[in-house]
Protein backbone atom coordinates (compact mmCIF):
# COMPACT_ATOMS: atom_id res chain seq x y z
CA UNK A 1 0.00 0.00 0.00
CA UNK A 2 2.94 2.37 0.68
CA UNK A 3 4.75 1.38 -2.01
CA UNK A 4 1.74 1.94 -4.49
CA UNK A 5 0.98 5.31 -2.96
CA UNK A 6 4.64 6.69 -3.55
CA UNK A 7 4.47 8.41 -6.60
CA UNK A 8 1.45 10.12 -5.62
CA UNK A 9 3.12 11.27 -2.88
CA UNK A 10 6.39 12.19 -5.33
CA UNK A 11 4.76 14.48 -7.58
CA UNK A 12 2.41 16.34 -5.05
CA UNK A 13 5.39 17.45 -3.37
CA UNK A 14 6.44 18.49 -6.71
CA UNK A 15 3.35 20.25 -7.61
CA UNK A 16 3.23 21.74 -3.82
CA UNK A 17 6.60 22.92 -4.65
CA UNK A 18 6.19 24.58 -8.25
CA UNK A 19 2.76 26.10 -6.69
CA UNK A 20 4.61 27.95 -4.33
CA UNK A 21 7.46 29.04 -6.48
CA UNK A 22 5.03 30.06 -8.81
CA UNK A 23 2.85 32.29 -6.55
CA UNK A 24 6.58 33.55 -5.55
CA UNK A 25 7.88 34.60 -8.30
CA UNK A 26 7.36 37.36 -10.77
CA UNK A 27 8.44 40.83 -11.40
CA UNK A 28 7.30 41.40 -7.20
CA UNK A 29 8.98 38.43 -5.71
CA UNK A 30 7.07 37.45 -2.79
CA UNK A 31 9.45 36.01 0.32
CA UNK A 32 8.29 32.75 1.25
CA UNK A 33 7.28 34.00 5.17
CA UNK A 34 5.26 36.65 3.49
CA UNK A 35 3.67 34.30 1.41
CA UNK A 36 2.86 31.48 4.10
CA UNK A 37 1.51 34.31 6.37
CA UNK A 38 -1.03 36.02 3.80
CA UNK A 39 -2.23 32.15 2.85
CA UNK A 40 -2.59 31.03 6.84
CA UNK A 41 -4.31 35.01 7.44
CA UNK A 42 -6.80 33.99 3.98
CA UNK A 43 -7.75 30.51 5.42
CA UNK A 44 -8.37 32.15 9.48
CA UNK A 45 -10.18 35.24 7.47
CA UNK A 46 -8.52 37.60 8.84
CA UNK A 47 -6.61 40.80 7.76
CA UNK A 48 -3.24 40.96 6.39
CA UNK A 49 -0.79 42.94 8.26
CA UNK A 50 -0.41 46.43 7.09
CA UNK A 51 2.93 45.87 5.46
CA UNK A 52 2.12 42.85 3.54
CA UNK A 53 -1.10 44.32 2.03
CA UNK A 54 1.03 45.02 -1.14
CA UNK A 55 2.02 41.75 -1.09
CA UNK A 56 -1.61 40.80 -0.54
CA UNK A 57 -2.74 42.35 -3.76
CA UNK A 58 -0.57 40.67 -5.98
CA UNK A 59 -0.48 36.83 -4.80
CA UNK A 60 -4.45 36.94 -4.59
CA UNK A 61 -5.46 39.55 -7.37
CA UNK A 62 -3.12 38.51 -9.86
CA UNK A 63 -0.38 35.88 -8.97
CA UNK A 64 -2.41 32.74 -7.37
CA UNK A 65 -5.31 32.94 -10.10
CA UNK A 66 -2.77 32.94 -12.84
CA UNK A 67 -0.57 29.90 -10.66
CA UNK A 68 -4.63 27.92 -10.46
CA UNK A 69 -4.80 28.72 -14.90
CA UNK A 70 -1.41 26.89 -15.31
CA UNK A 71 -1.80 23.96 -12.90
CA UNK A 72 -5.30 23.27 -14.33
CA UNK A 73 -4.24 23.58 -18.04
CA UNK A 74 -0.91 21.62 -16.97
CA UNK A 75 -3.06 18.54 -15.41
CA UNK A 76 -5.76 19.00 -18.64
CA UNK A 77 -3.30 18.87 -21.06
CA UNK A 78 -0.64 15.83 -19.22
CA UNK A 79 -4.31 14.01 -18.37
CA UNK A 80 -5.36 14.12 -21.97
CA UNK A 81 -2.15 13.04 -23.58
CA UNK A 82 -1.84 10.20 -21.60
CA UNK A 83 -5.74 9.48 -22.68
CA UNK A 84 -4.82 9.19 -26.35
CA UNK A 85 -1.83 7.80 -26.31
CA UNK A 86 -3.25 4.84 -24.50
CA UNK A 87 -6.44 5.28 -26.84
CA UNK A 88 -4.25 4.89 -30.21
CA UNK A 89 -1.41 2.86 -28.85
CA UNK A 90 0.75 5.66 -30.15
CA UNK A 91 3.64 6.93 -28.22
CA UNK A 92 3.27 9.97 -30.49
CA UNK A 93 -0.14 11.11 -30.31
CA UNK A 94 -0.73 13.82 -28.25
CA UNK A 95 -3.78 16.36 -27.03
CA UNK A 96 -3.87 18.00 -30.24
CA UNK A 97 -3.87 15.15 -32.23
CA UNK A 98 -8.22 15.31 -33.61
CA UNK A 99 -7.58 18.85 -34.17
CA UNK A 100 -8.43 20.83 -30.50
CA UNK A 101 -5.29 22.91 -31.10
CA UNK A 102 -6.12 24.24 -34.58
CA UNK A 103 -10.18 24.19 -34.07
CA UNK A 104 -9.56 26.64 -31.25
CA UNK A 105 -6.66 28.61 -33.15
CA UNK A 106 -9.23 29.25 -35.62
CA UNK A 107 -11.70 30.32 -32.99
CA UNK A 108 -9.67 32.26 -31.66
CA UNK A 109 -7.88 34.53 -34.50
CA UNK A 110 -12.09 34.97 -35.68
CA UNK A 111 -13.35 36.41 -32.34
CA UNK A 112 -10.17 38.70 -32.74
CA UNK A 113 -10.76 39.55 -36.39
CA UNK A 114 -14.10 40.77 -35.24
CA UNK A 115 -14.56 44.07 -34.35
CA UNK A 116 -18.01 43.89 -32.35
CA UNK A 117 -16.36 41.27 -30.32
CA UNK A 118 -13.20 42.35 -28.93
CA UNK A 119 -14.86 44.48 -26.34
CA UNK A 120 -15.63 41.32 -24.76
CA UNK A 121 -13.56 39.83 -21.97
CA UNK A 122 -14.51 36.32 -23.25
CA UNK A 123 -14.90 36.06 -26.62
CA UNK A 124 -11.64 34.98 -27.65
CA UNK A 125 -11.00 32.13 -25.06
CA UNK A 126 -15.50 31.34 -25.62
CA UNK A 127 -14.75 31.32 -29.51
CA UNK A 128 -11.36 29.26 -29.22
CA UNK A 129 -13.41 26.51 -26.83
CA UNK A 130 -16.11 26.36 -29.39
CA UNK A 131 -13.94 25.88 -32.11
CA UNK A 132 -12.09 23.26 -30.46
CA UNK A 133 -14.86 21.22 -29.86
CA UNK A 134 -16.71 21.70 -33.23
CA UNK A 135 -13.42 20.48 -34.77
CA UNK A 136 -13.50 17.56 -33.08
CA UNK A 137 -17.57 17.19 -33.51
CA UNK A 138 -16.48 17.62 -37.49
CA UNK A 139 -13.66 14.92 -37.33
CA UNK A 140 -15.25 12.20 -35.17
CA UNK A 141 -18.02 12.62 -37.92
CA UNK A 142 -15.95 12.23 -40.73
CA UNK A 143 -14.17 8.66 -39.45
CA UNK A 144 -17.07 7.63 -39.13
CA UNK A 145 -17.91 4.23 -40.44
CA UNK A 146 -21.11 2.97 -40.00
CA UNK A 147 -21.52 2.51 -36.22
CA UNK A 148 -17.78 2.11 -35.59
CA UNK A 149 -14.76 4.94 -35.98
CA UNK A 150 -11.75 2.97 -36.88
CA UNK A 151 -8.62 4.69 -35.12
CA UNK A 152 -7.26 5.10 -38.60
CA UNK A 153 -10.34 6.92 -39.42
CA UNK A 154 -9.82 9.14 -36.41
CA UNK A 155 -5.93 10.17 -36.86
CA UNK A 156 -6.09 10.87 -40.93
CA UNK A 157 -9.56 12.92 -40.16
CA UNK A 158 -7.39 14.88 -37.72
CA UNK A 159 -4.97 15.69 -39.94
CA UNK A 160 -6.93 17.06 -42.52
CA UNK A 161 -9.33 18.98 -40.85
CA UNK A 162 -6.10 20.72 -38.66
CA UNK A 163 -4.55 21.64 -42.03
CA UNK A 164 -7.95 23.32 -43.39
CA UNK A 165 -8.25 25.61 -40.06
CA UNK A 166 -4.37 26.03 -39.78
CA UNK A 167 -4.62 27.40 -43.19
CA UNK A 168 -7.88 29.45 -42.22
CA UNK A 169 -5.83 30.70 -39.60
CA UNK A 170 -2.86 31.96 -41.27
CA UNK A 171 -5.37 33.63 -44.25
CA UNK A 172 -7.21 34.95 -41.05
CA UNK A 173 -4.21 36.62 -39.42
CA UNK A 174 -2.70 37.99 -42.85
CA UNK A 175 -5.88 40.13 -43.80
CA UNK A 176 -6.06 40.96 -40.11
CA UNK A 177 -3.17 43.05 -39.70
CA UNK A 178 -3.51 44.73 -36.43
CA UNK A 179 -4.42 41.45 -34.64
CA UNK A 180 -1.29 39.44 -36.16
CA UNK A 181 0.86 40.11 -32.71
CA UNK A 182 -2.14 39.43 -30.28
CA UNK A 183 -2.92 36.09 -32.21
CA UNK A 184 0.29 35.24 -31.86
CA UNK A 185 1.24 35.93 -28.67
CA UNK A 186 -2.09 33.95 -28.06
CA UNK A 187 -0.90 31.35 -30.20
CA UNK A 188 1.90 30.98 -28.48
CA UNK A 189 0.35 29.87 -25.00
CA UNK A 190 0.28 31.45 -21.83
CA UNK A 191 -2.28 33.19 -19.51
CA UNK A 192 -3.39 36.29 -20.83
CA UNK A 193 -5.65 37.03 -18.94
CA UNK A 194 -6.15 37.93 -15.10
CA UNK A 195 -7.61 37.52 -12.06
CA UNK A 196 -10.27 34.72 -10.63
CA UNK A 197 -13.00 34.87 -13.60
CA UNK A 198 -11.06 32.58 -16.05
CA UNK A 199 -10.22 30.23 -13.34
CA UNK A 200 -13.48 29.48 -12.71
CA UNK A 201 -14.98 28.88 -16.24
CA UNK A 202 -12.45 26.85 -16.94
CA UNK A 203 -11.99 24.34 -13.82
CA UNK A 204 -15.63 22.99 -14.44
CA UNK A 205 -14.65 21.73 -17.87
CA UNK A 206 -11.20 20.43 -17.17
CA UNK A 207 -12.65 19.28 -14.19
CA UNK A 208 -15.37 17.25 -15.52
CA UNK A 209 -12.91 16.04 -18.49
CA UNK A 210 -10.25 15.12 -15.90
CA UNK A 211 -12.73 12.86 -13.83
CA UNK A 212 -14.19 11.36 -16.68
CA UNK A 213 -10.95 10.13 -17.71
CA UNK A 214 -10.12 9.04 -14.60
CA UNK A 215 -12.47 6.40 -14.49
CA UNK A 216 -11.19 4.69 -18.03
CA UNK A 217 -8.25 3.25 -16.73
CA UNK A 218 -9.19 -0.27 -17.39
CA UNK A 219 -10.56 0.33 -20.69
CA UNK A 220 -7.19 2.06 -21.93
CA UNK A 221 -5.69 -1.03 -20.61
CA UNK A 222 -8.08 -3.53 -22.49
CA UNK A 223 -7.24 -0.97 -25.55
CA UNK A 224 -3.51 -2.31 -25.20
CA UNK A 225 -4.32 -5.45 -26.39
CA UNK A 226 -5.85 -4.29 -29.94
CA UNK A 227 -9.90 -3.69 -30.68
CA UNK A 228 -10.73 -7.52 -31.79
CA UNK A 229 -9.45 -8.67 -28.74
CA UNK A 230 -10.84 -5.45 -26.36
CA UNK A 231 -14.87 -6.50 -27.64
CA UNK A 232 -13.45 -10.25 -27.29
CA UNK A 233 -12.34 -9.32 -23.40
CA UNK A 234 -16.06 -7.94 -22.85
CA UNK A 235 -15.39 -4.21 -23.37
CA UNK A 236 -17.81 -1.98 -25.24
CA UNK A 237 -15.05 -0.37 -27.83
CA UNK A 238 -16.97 2.62 -29.98
CA UNK A 239 -18.54 3.28 -26.67
CA UNK A 240 -15.57 3.80 -24.83
CA UNK A 241 -13.80 5.45 -27.27
CA UNK A 242 -15.83 8.22 -27.83
CA UNK A 243 -16.17 8.83 -23.93
CA UNK A 244 -12.39 9.10 -24.15
CA UNK A 245 -12.54 11.07 -27.07
CA UNK A 246 -15.00 13.46 -25.83
CA UNK A 247 -13.52 13.62 -21.84
CA UNK A 248 -10.09 14.19 -23.39
CA UNK A 249 -10.76 16.74 -25.95
CA UNK A 250 -13.12 18.77 -23.47
CA UNK A 251 -10.56 19.14 -20.81
CA UNK A 252 -8.28 20.15 -24.14
CA UNK A 253 -10.30 22.62 -25.56
CA UNK A 254 -10.45 24.44 -21.72
CA UNK A 255 -6.87 23.80 -21.42
CA UNK A 256 -6.20 25.53 -24.40
CA UNK A 257 -8.94 28.60 -24.45
CA UNK A 258 -7.55 30.20 -21.79
CA UNK A 259 -4.01 29.07 -21.66
CA UNK A 260 -3.17 29.25 -25.79
CA UNK A 261 -1.39 26.33 -27.58
CA UNK A 262 1.09 24.98 -25.40
CA UNK A 263 3.04 21.86 -27.11
CA UNK A 264 4.78 18.88 -25.70
CA UNK A 265 3.33 18.60 -21.97
CA UNK A 266 0.55 16.67 -23.63
CA UNK A 267 3.23 14.22 -25.15
CA UNK A 268 6.40 14.42 -22.66
CA UNK A 269 4.71 14.00 -19.49
CA UNK A 270 3.08 10.94 -19.92
CA UNK A 271 6.00 9.04 -21.39
CA UNK A 272 7.64 10.15 -18.26
CA UNK A 273 5.31 8.94 -15.90
CA UNK A 274 4.96 5.96 -18.31
CA UNK A 275 8.99 4.99 -17.96
CA UNK A 276 9.27 5.79 -13.99
CA UNK A 277 6.38 4.26 -12.62
CA UNK A 278 4.80 0.97 -15.59
CA UNK A 279 2.42 1.03 -18.31
CA UNK A 280 -0.74 0.58 -15.82
CA UNK A 281 -3.25 3.70 -16.80
CA UNK A 282 -5.69 3.57 -13.61
CA UNK A 283 -1.94 5.07 -12.15
CA UNK A 284 -0.65 6.82 -15.46
CA UNK A 285 -3.97 8.96 -15.99
CA UNK A 286 -3.82 10.62 -12.13
CA UNK A 287 0.05 10.41 -12.31
CA UNK A 288 -0.10 12.48 -15.38
CA UNK A 289 -2.35 15.21 -14.68
CA UNK A 290 -0.25 16.12 -11.04
CA UNK A 291 2.87 15.65 -13.39
CA UNK A 292 1.14 18.31 -16.08
CA UNK A 293 0.52 20.51 -13.77
CA UNK A 294 4.08 20.93 -12.08
CA UNK A 295 5.54 20.90 -14.95
CA UNK A 296 3.91 23.61 -16.88
CA UNK A 297 4.15 25.68 -13.26
CA UNK A 298 7.35 24.89 -13.67
CA UNK A 299 7.83 26.47 -17.66
CA UNK A 300 5.79 29.05 -16.66
CA UNK A 301 7.91 30.53 -14.17
CA UNK A 302 11.16 30.28 -16.47
CA UNK A 303 9.00 31.97 -18.79
CA UNK A 304 8.52 35.25 -16.23
CA UNK A 305 12.03 35.14 -15.50
CA UNK A 306 14.67 34.13 -18.52
CA UNK A 307 14.18 37.69 -20.15
CA UNK A 308 12.96 39.55 -17.13
CA UNK A 309 11.42 41.98 -17.26
CA UNK A 310 9.92 40.94 -20.42
CA UNK A 311 7.93 37.55 -20.31
CA UNK A 312 8.34 35.00 -23.10
CA UNK A 313 5.39 33.02 -24.08
CA UNK A 314 5.28 29.93 -21.75
CA UNK A 315 4.87 27.79 -25.11
CA UNK A 316 8.52 28.82 -26.30
CA UNK A 317 10.01 27.50 -23.13
CA UNK A 318 7.90 24.02 -23.26
CA UNK A 319 9.11 23.41 -27.38
CA UNK A 320 12.45 24.51 -26.37
CA UNK A 321 12.43 22.00 -23.18
CA UNK A 322 10.35 19.78 -24.99
CA UNK A 323 11.82 19.30 -28.37
CA UNK A 324 15.35 18.02 -27.15
CA UNK A 325 13.68 15.39 -24.88
CA UNK A 326 11.41 14.40 -27.42
CA UNK A 327 14.34 13.73 -29.59
CA UNK A 328 15.92 11.53 -26.75
CA UNK A 329 12.82 9.75 -26.69
CA UNK A 330 12.62 8.93 -30.17
CA UNK A 331 16.64 7.33 -29.96
CA UNK A 332 15.80 5.59 -26.93
CA UNK A 333 12.98 4.30 -28.50
CA UNK A 334 15.07 2.62 -31.35
CA UNK A 335 17.48 0.91 -29.06
CA UNK A 336 15.22 -0.52 -26.74
CA UNK A 337 10.90 -1.14 -26.73
CA UNK A 338 9.63 0.63 -23.31
CA UNK A 339 6.02 1.25 -25.09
Amino acid sequence: MKHAARPYLILLLVLGAALLLSAAVGSVFIPLGALVELLIAHLRGLPPEEALRPFDVILFGLRLPRTLLMALAGAGLAGSGAAYQGLFRNPLADPYLVGVASGAGLGAVIAMSVGALQGHLFAVPAAAFLGALLTVWVVYQLARVGRSVPTTNLILAGVAVSSFATAATSFLMLVSVNEVRRALAWILGGASMSGWPPVLAMLPYVGVGLSVLMTTGHALNVFQFGDDQAKQLGLPVERARLIVVVAASLATAAAVSFAGIIGFIGLIVPHVVRFIWGSDYRRILPLSALGGAAVLLTADVLARVVLAPQELPVGIITALAGAPFFLWILRRARSQAYW
